[in-house]
């Protein structure tokens, strides 16, 4: 397993109308931050607020190309971004839900304190299969076939990447200390947007290059 301190890029906020950031998907062109009540655009290059929409927001959100799912309490949302309507809604996984990330078809929800990555059926919320965690699981996302996740346990917080099949720990990435991540997503480069809880800000941090 290689370690190393988060290499932070960037960080935004904390954004007007936004006190806790519960989520983040980024759909291409913009990051959506998941802020309670609201789910926000904002620019990945510079943090500028974008737009808004109206939507139930309490924990992970993903983009699967189309449209924006969005855990909020016990369901999961199917949310059309342009305009902000609800058009479908499936249950989510029962115990604790934070993260959420979009890939092969599915949804991967990431469990806080039950400590688990779950695969869910988008049609119907099935869970497909489990992945095992040994630390509080608060954000989840996939880039190049590879499964990463946040952590956040008290003043310790890291990003880390993981094998899918296993759980365990290939990569770990060290956030500062009392620097949480709540909701990870990747931009499918080089970056990760990471959630920042109730400082309501969003950092970006560098994916490492390997050889």
């Amino acid at each position: 397993m290689t370690d190393r301190k988060a290499e932070i890029l960037a960080e935004y906020g904390p954004f007007p109308g936004i006190d806790k950031v519960h989520g983040v998907t980024y759909d291409g062109r913009h990051v959506w931050i998941a802020a309670g009540e609201t789910i926000h655009a904002i620019d990945p290059d510079n943090g500028t607020p974008i737009r808004m929409i109206e939507a139930a927001a309490d924990a992970g959100t993903a983009f699967n190309g189309s449209h924006i799912f969005q855990i909020a309490e016990d369901c999961i949302y199917k949310i059309d971004p342009e305009s902000g309507h609800v058009l479908d809604s499936i249950p989510a996984p029962e115990g604790g839900n934070s993260g959420m990330a979009w890939a092969e078809g599915s949804l991967w929800v990431g469990q806080h304190r039950n400590r688990k990555i779950h695969q869910v059926d988008p049609q119907t919320g099935e869970v497909l299969r489990t992945i095992e965690s040994d630390r509080f699981v608060t954000g989840v996302t996939w880039i190049d076939n590879e499964l990463w996740h946040g952590t956040w346990e008290g003043d310790e917080s890291d990003v880390r990447r993981i094998n899918p099949q296993t759980g365990m720990v290939l990569d770990r990435l060290t956030m500062p200390s009392g620097i949480g991540v709540s909701g990870l997503e990747s931009d499918g480069v080089a970056r990760f947007f990471c959630g920042g809880g109730s400082s309501g800000k969003v950092r970006v941090v560098g994916r490492p290059v390997r050889p």
